[in-house]
Order: structure tokens, then sequence, then C-alpha cells
């Protein structure tokens, strides 16, 4: 197997890590607005604490991105 080929690979699973981000958001998100659904009075004080599970979900998502870019250019 060729470097180019082995680095476009590992690149691509590298990527895996966005998917897992993705689903991350979804579930939250979902979850937010069920809980919202059920109690509106609550939604103001819960949107804070989702704000940072999603920037931690996301900071996922860009590691990965980083690493990928990496394997891409680097090595």
């Amino acid at each position: 197997m060729e470097a180019s080929v082995a680095k476009l690979i590992a690149a691509g699973i590298a990527m895996i890590g966005v998917v897992g981000a993705g689903v991350g958001i979804g579930i939250l998100f979902g979850n937010y607005v069920s809980a919202g659904i059920r109690n509106p009075a609550a939604a103001p004080k819960m949107f804070p604490t989702v704000m940072i599970g999603m920037a931690l979900s996301e900071a996922t998502a860009i590691f990965s991105l980083v690493v990928a870019l990496m394997l891409l250019f680097v090595f």
C-alpha cells in the first residue's frame, strides 16, 4: 500500500469522531426540546447547561478534524 493511500484511509478513520459528535449533539438537543415541552418554565434554566454540553461535544469533533488534517498534511 502506498503512503498516500494510507494517509487518506487514516484521515477517514480519524473523522469517525465527527459522526459521534453529531449524534451526541442531536441527542442533547432532542432531550432538551422534550424536557422543554414537558416543563416550559424550566427550559430557560436548562439552556446554559445544554450549551456547555454542546460545546464539549463539538470540541470532540474539532479535535477529530485537527487529527485528520495533521495526518493529511503533516506526516
